[in-house]
């Protein structure tokens, strides 16, 4: 086993950096190339991290042969064609949400990691948080019994324009549902996995640009399901999430005047009746601490071959999810899960 995985970074925008940061701060990881096609991002990388190679273009970073590993932080649109790349190449990969803007091509990335024996982890780090992820820990401890309901909702300012206006663009993001209600996808079908899996979506959007106010209403077997709700016409950024169980409820909550602030106020209770217990965290919530432990683990995965936080087969049910939602709004009416799987 090689002591240090050598990694690059293929984009350089607002979170491509975070992850070169956290890949220079990995133990057993060394970051070793950048690429990225914009001058003024080029020219922040070099100056952020002066011992890694910088390249224009992927491709020439995947032709190395001494690279271990790749983590693709670009527009959704661009996703698909890189991860396949560098899976093909022998790389070992994070993709960013979604993995992909069709079923279809989250099947292929699978297929691809499987025969090249590669791991492919999906970004989905409000897995490895320690407020979002207690919740699951306290579902899997029993602390409400069987869970029959969830509820994860977001109220935001509005989303940044990205590299080149990306995030306004349906062509390159695919929809605002794939770019953030992905993730609370993605939590309500972690916390209410015992309940088997998500049968049908009921979703209803209204817009100022692109689904500004966002609902969702995700079925499980046996009548449990999950309320997904985001608005982007607030302001700050807070989250919740409630689930039911039937000894009681688990409630969290995280609020900042934005997402990676290093000052957020955040709790997590559980309780039944008129008293709730708090739970103490092992340490703080926020994106950026739980990116870089969803780094760390994907460097672990890579040296040991375990499954990462969140799977290929995972980030593929969460865009399923997000597709379903989507052609419930366009029809008005209920949508399968499994016609998009």
């Amino acid at each position: 086993m090689k002591t240090s995985i050598r990694c690059g970074v293929i984009g350089y925008g607002l979170f491509g950096a975070h992850h070169a940061r956290a890949f220079a701060a990995a133990q057993g990881a060394e970051l070793a190339a950048i690429a990225v096609p914009s001058e003024a991002s080029r020219a922040a990388a070099i100056a952020a991290h002066a011992g890694a190679a910088l390249y224009t273009d992927y491709r020439q970073l995947l032709e190395r042969a001494d690279i271990d590993a790749v983590s693709i932080v670009v527009p959704n649109v661009l996703h698909f064609e890189i991860a396949a790349a560098a899976l093909a190449a022998g790389k070992h990969i994070l993709v960013e949400k979604p993995m992909a803007l069709t079923i279809a091509h989250c099947r292929e990335l699978i297929r691809l990691a499987a025969e090249n024996r590669r791991v492919l982890a999906v970004g989905h780090e409000l897995r490895l948080s320690s407020l979002w992820g207690g919740v699951k820990r306290l579902i899997d401890e029993g602390a409400i019994g069987q869970p029959r309901y969830a509820l994860v909702e977001l109220s935001r300012f509005p989303y940044r324009p990205g590299a080149g206006g990306w995030r306004y663009d349906p062509g390159r993001v695919g929809s605002w549902i794939l770019e953030e209600p992905i993730h609370f996808f993605d939590l309500a079908r972690w916390y209410l996995s015992s309940c088997g899996d998500p049968e049908s979506v009921y979703a209803r959007a209204n817009s100022a640009a692109m689904s500004d106010n966002f609902a969702a209403t995700v079925n499980f077997p046996g009548g449990a399901f999950a309320v997904i709700a985001q608005t982007l016409a607030a302001f700050g950024h807070h989250q919740t999430a409630k689930i039911a169980g039937e000894r009681g409820t688990i409630g969290a909550s995280w609020s900042a005047a934005d997402a990676r602030s290093e000052r957020p106020s955040f709790s997590l209770r559980h309780g039944h009746g008129s008293e709730g217990v708090e739970v103490p965290l092992d340490k703080p919530a926020g994106e950026l601490l739980e990116l870089f432990d969803e780094i760390a683990a994907f460097i672990d995965c890579v040296h040991t071959g375990a499954a990462p936080p969140c799977t290929g087969e995972d980030g593929m049910w969460s865009t399923a999810l997000c597709l379903a939602a989507a052609k419930s709004i366009e029809t008005g009416s209920v949508a399968s899960v499994a016609a998009t799987r």
